[in-house]
Order: structure tokens, then C-alpha cells, then sequence
């Protein structure tokens, strides 16, 4: 006989165990999480090498948020251990504070401007862009060409395999500029590692008794052996409607994991190379992590074009096919997208776990409506089995 759950989730990343989390312990859902990779966490997966140190095996994370809703609902499953991200680029065969400041600005032209000094220099050398469209406008409309040579546009091929000049204005628009000697790589309210590592937070998330795993397992071959309400869907958007509208093109990463036996390998824990290299940084996880060893672990990080998917590119043609599927999604409302592949967003770890507690709080609503016989927004949950492009699915 099949088992039936109220809801299927794909994907044990950030978005669907923060909604089995709510569904489960708020709503008393039964509710199966399932994930192709054989461990919970998503792309925030941590777990100790051979040496015992602790790594990102996906390269490295850092939460920040100045949401104190998002921060709260976290530190229900982990403690935390204070850390302030600083990253540097090497640059002109020196190691420079990115994002640029002062000081990058000093070292880097042998200077001794002052902080009301600096934003003239800026200005004088930026170029004259009312209104920037593309990555490459916005970075040189604020600080001018060398500095986009020397710090941006290579490390955007890199990163991307596309020049500046074919990028949204958004993708730079993350990256600031700061005039004082400020050199944290994010200013929010809240910065914090988990102290036990990100996997233990999502173990305690997902430890409760109306959350089942289904790690190492593909939903489509679960559909068949279950019956289940609603379905959240947190994989790639073109790959669940069968690439009808064409594929979605991602980045890919490819991450090389060493080992030195040495305390410490670098001064910071990322130092970007935006010039040199195939690989775009270096992360050294024991500054992250606050880990006491006498070995050192770090990762290389290389970008690719083919494998999984890791950032959706921020073209207008690219949104121009999502937004086709994104009215696909519309007309079945008992599945919802989540998370940066099932909404093709580049998202930061907060940002999902926001959109997954609003869309649990849009599903509470329609529970309580439903309860006082008010036709929810959503419509009935059916028990069906997911079997096509926009099928809603039967029970078998």
C-alpha cells in the first residue's frame, strides 16, 4: 500500500526544509523531503575532510541577513559563532580590500587620500552613465575604467564566460564601493556562522516526526510508490516542465579541495583573482569556521559552463524564457516554485529562506480559509502523482 503525505518537497536545500520544517511542526503535515544528492543541506552542505577540518564542499557560505524574522527562525536550530566576511583580490601583485575602499584605493596608486578626499577621485575618473543597463555601466559609472580593468571585468569573464558589457546592471549592483576604510565584504545587521556547521542546522530543521528523508532519490521515481497533496519544487523550473520553452542556462562551478599541512594558507578567508588563474578564489574554510588545526584546508574554485546548476544568468533573453514558464507554474497551483533554480534568481541564503516562510505563510492562510469553508486562493489540495509537463497528476 502507498503512503500518503500532504506535501512532496523537492529538494533538502534552504527553501524546502524551512517549508518542511513549518509545515510539519506548524501545520502538523506529513510531509516527505527528497533530494537527489545523499545529504540534506543543499549547496550549504559542510562536513569534515580526512584531516578532520571542517569544508564547504560546494565552496564556501556565509549567512548575513538584516532580516531579525529570518535570523530568529534559524537560531532555533543552531547556535552561532560571530564572523565578518573580508575578502581580497590580488591585484598588481598585491593583496587588495574588495570591495574597493580607501584603503584598496591608497595601496593600489601609492596614495594618502582621506575619506573626503576619495570620493572626488572616484568621481573625477568615473565615467558619465545616466542610466546603466549593463554590469559594465554600473561598475564604470563608479569608478571609472582602470579600476574595472584592474578589479571586475576579468573576474566577470571568469565567472560568468561572458564579458561585463552582456551582464544585467544587477549582477554588479550587488558589489559596493565604500569611501571610508570599511573592509567587511557585507554590512548587515546580523553575520553569523553556524557554530556546529550548516549540515547540523538542517538536521535539527528537519528532525521532527511528520518529516521523512528521501536522500540519493529522484522524485520522479518516488511519485510512482506515493500519494502526496501538493507538491514544492525547488529544481531547476525548465527541467520540471520537460524544457518545453528551451533550457535555462546556468552557471556551473567545479571545486578542487586541497589540504596543507601547514596552520594557515592565507590572510583572509577568500582572496579573490580577478587576472591570474583559471580558478576565480580561494576560500580557506578555518576563518570561517573559527577551527583550531594544525593542518589547513582551502578550495579552488573554478567556473564552468556545463554541470550543476549553480547561478542563473542574469540576461534579458534568459528572462524572457522564464518568464514563459513562470506562467506555466501559474496554471498549477497546487505546485510551488522555490529557491534560486525554481525561480531562476540569484538569490542570497537569506533571500530563500524569506520567500520559503512567506510561501508557508500564503499556505497557512489558505489552510485556515479552507477550515472556515472559504475557498482558498490556491485551491483544493488533491492527492495526485506527477507525471508529465503540466499534468496535475492522479493518484495511481
Amino acid at each position: 500500500m502507498k503512503k500518503t503525505y500532504d506535501y512532496l518537497i523537492v529538494g533538502a536545500g534552504f527553501a524546502g526544509s524551512v517549508l518542511a520544517e513549518r509545515l510539519a511542526a506548524d501545520l502538523g503535515k506529513r510531509v516527505l523531503v527528497c533530494d537527489r544528492r545523499n545529504h540534506v543541506g543543499g549547496n550549504a552542505y559542510d562536513h569534515a575532510d580526512a584531516a578532520g577540518l571542517l569544508v564547504h564542499k560546494y565552496g564556501p557560505h556565509i549567512f548575513h541577513t538584516n532580516s531579525a524574522e529570518i535570523f530568529a527562525y534559524l537560531s532555533r536550530f543552531t547556535a552561532w559563532r560571530a564572523y565578518e566576511h573580508r575578502v581580497l583580490a590580488s591585484v598588481a601583485n598585491q593583496l587588495l580590500p574588495i570591495p574597493i575602499n580607501l584603503d584598496t584605493i591608497n595601496r593600489l596608486y601609492g596614495l594618502r587620500l582621506t575619506e573626503s578626499e576619495v570620493a572626488g577621485f572616484l568621481a573625477r575618473r568615473a565615467e558619465a552613465i545616466a542610466t546603466p543597463r549593463t554590469s559594465e555601466e554600473v561598475v564604470l559609472s563608479r569608478v571609472g575604467r582602470d579600476l574595472y580593468e584592474k578589479f571586475f571585468r576579468n573576474y566577470t569573464r571568469k565567472q560568468w564566460g561572458l564579458d561585463p558589457s552582456q551582464l544585467d546592471a544587477q549582477v554588479a549592483a550587488r558589489i559596493p564601493v565604500r569611501t571610508n576604510r570599511d573592509d567587511r565584504y557585507f554590512t548587515d545587521q546580523f553575520q553569523s556562522m553556524p557554530k556546529q556547521g550548516f549540515t547540523r542546522m538542517f538536521e535539527n530543521m528537519l528532525d521532527h516526526d511528520n518529516i521523512e528523508l528521501a536522500l540519493g532519490a529522484d522524485y520522479r521515481d518516488l511519485r510512482e510508490e506515493i500519494h502526496f497533496g501538493q507538491l514544492i519544487y525547488s529544481g531547476p523550473i525548465d527541467e520540471y516542465f520537460d524544457f518545453c520553452f528551451g533550457r535555462l542556462p546556468y552557471r556551473s562551478l567545479h571545486f578542487e579541495h586541497r589540504t596543507f599541512d601547514r596552520e594557515w594558507f592565507q590572510p583572509v578567508a577568500v582572496v579573490n583573482y580577478p587576472n591570474e588563474f583559471d580558478y576565480t578564489r580561494v576560500t580557506e574554510f578555518k576563518h570561517l569556521t573559527g577551527q583550531r588545526h594544525t593542518k589547513t584546508s582551502v578550495v579552488y574554485e573554478y567556473p564552468r559552463a556545463e554541470g550543476d546548476a549553480y547561478y542563473p544568468i542574469p540576461q534579458p533573453a534568459n528572462a524572457a524564457v522564464y518568464a514563459q514558464y513562470r506562467e506555466l507554474a501559474q496554471s498549477v497551483p497546487e505546485i510551488h516554485f522555490v529557491g534560486r533554480l525554481g525561480t531562476y534568481r540569484y538569490y542570497n541564503m537569506d533571500q530563500v529562506v524569506g520567500q520559503a516562510l512567506t510561501l508557508y505563510k500564503k499556505l497557512a492562510r489558505a489552510e485556515a480559509e479552507e477550515a472556515d469553508g472559504i475557498t482558498p486562493a490556491l485551491g483544493r489540495s488533491r492527492v495526485h502523482d506527477q507525471s508529465g509537463r503540466q499534468s496535475l497528476l492522479r493518484s495511481a
